[in-house]
């Protein structure tokens, strides 16, 4: 049988049934699918592929996604670093985006994202920011997979004056990616401290009869408890539960500040969870009780968060942080174990956006996202367990190879779609630009 690709390596690990490893076996992709997934002796003799690649020091994983992004934020890595969340939205980054953000400011920061989240193994990114047109076709021209935000705010911004017109920018977003299946849209209200009652009732109609996601930042700081109490007489989540707000469809980021009971509501409405561990450290936001949900049966994912704040979108670094916090935590070293941190930057990533029958395994029928990681350096030696391996000791610049549905997008450590030389001569110019702001 001929197939597309016949992917062998020394470590197929399929992230479901989580903790699986399968040694020596391979991956046959067709038409941008996987069709099989079985030993590498067996594969050679039932398929005939147009490219084969031997991995025989790797471990083929999911393509990682990233959960929670603000992707054009890249071009503000370490600026205003050092300073808590409010002092560094309010003072530096709302005032810098005021005066520089537009569609060339978007186009060439995503570029940037593209080409960092590709060289470390992410395959899918879930992004909120201006300009989500913007980042939508860049993708598609890299050929990345993306589920973008329909933002949502109540101040006027570079893209939109008024909620009418975030509204239907969105929905003309929507309309024109609705046929493309590297791409998919949530709505994307940034916070409860943000968006009106009215605005939150608008968006769920909408959000309902399109059957789309929508995520937002919650529970992010103490001072956005104590600010809700101040303005509307409770706690954001409450808010939000009043609002029927809480339920399948949300993906809430960051959910620090959480007590016992909105563990349990949460439980039981179905949410989905985002945990930016890196982020939560550096604005000293604080911590995501992520033992404690996934007890309860949450489903939990990770991302990156912006550049801005993190300040890398590396997801193989987050899986590693995000295991040892939680042990720190929880007080217990078994908490979040390595094969369930995998799990969090991949399945559980693609089923919080709704992509989980496509995306985030490898599993006959989804689609061919993969990246391969090579464990035969000598940090990650010896090797004992692949899984242990690559959450505590591997690091990004190990991955070799990526493929989204089949496309190979890095190969051999270098981008197929994208030139770099051009994305650090863009990067230079709008550092030029902002330093000056700064």
């Amino acid at each position: 049988m001929r197939v597309d690709w016949l992917i062998e390596a020394r470590w197929v690990i399929p992230a479901e049934p989580e903790g699986a490893v399968f040694e020596h076996f391979a991956v046959a992709v067709e038409g941008g699918r996987i069709v099989d997934v079985l030993p590498d002796t067996e594969a050679r003799t039932k398929y005939q592929a147009a490219k084969h690649k031997k991995l025989p020091h790797h471990a083929l994983i999911p393509g990682l996604v990233n959960t929670h992004t603000h992707a054009a934020m890249t071009l503000m890595r370490g600026v205003a670093d050092d300073r808590p969340l409010m002092e560094w939205l309010r003072e530096h980054i709302w005032p810098l985006e005021q005066k520089w953000v537009g569609e060339a400011f978007v186009r060439d920061g995503v570029d940037l994202a593209l080409a960092e989240m590709i060289r470390g193994g992410v395959t899918c990114f879930n992004d909120m920011y201006f300009f989500p047109e913007v980042a939508a076709r860049q993708a598609l021209r890299a050929g990345m997979r993306a589920c973008v935000g329909m933002i949502l705010v109540d101040f006027p911004s570079a893209w939109a004056k008024s909620a009418e017109e975030y509204f239907s920018k969105g929905l003309a977003l929507h309309d024109e990616m609705r046929h493309e299946p590297l791409i998919s849209t949530l709505f994307a209200p940034h916070a409860p401290y943000s968006v009106c009652d009215e605005s939150f009732v608008r968006m769920r109609t909408l959000a309902a009869e399109l059957d789309c996601p929508i995520t937002i930042h919650l529970h992010e700081t103490r001072d956005e408890i104590n600010q809700s109490r101040r303005d509307h007489g409770m706690r954001p989540i409450k808010r939000l539960q009043q609002l029927e707000l809480l339920g399948p469809q949300l993906v809430a980021v960051h959910m620090t500040q959480l007590t016992d009971d909105e563990i349990t509501c949460l439980a039981e409405s179905g949410a989905n969870i985002v945990h930016c561990p890196e982020s939560n450290l550096k604005l000293a936001s604080g911590f995501c009780p992520v033992d404690s949900l996934l007890k309860a049966g949450i489903n939990v994912a990770l991302g990156t968060d912006g550049a801005a704040s993190n300040n890398d979108l590396d997801v193989l670094g987050e899986m590693r942080t995000a295991a040892l916090l939680a042990k720190a935590v929880a007080g217990d070293a078994s908490a979040l174990p390595a094969r369930t941190a995998l799990r969090m930057a991949t399945l559980n990533g693609a089923a919080a956006l709704g992509l989980g029958d496509d995306i985030g395994s490898l599993k006959v029928g989804k689609y061919a996202d993969l990246a391969a990681v090579r464990l035969s350096d000598i940090e990650t030696l010896p090797l004992y367990d692949p899984i242990s391996d690559l959450v505590y000791a591997a690091s990004r610049h190990q991955v070799t190879d990526v493929w989204v549905a089949g496309r190979q997008l890095l190969s051999d450590r270098e981008l197929t779609t994208l030139d770099p030389e051009e994305i650090r001569g863009k990067a230079e110019t709008w550092r030029a630009k902002l330093l000056d702001f700064v």
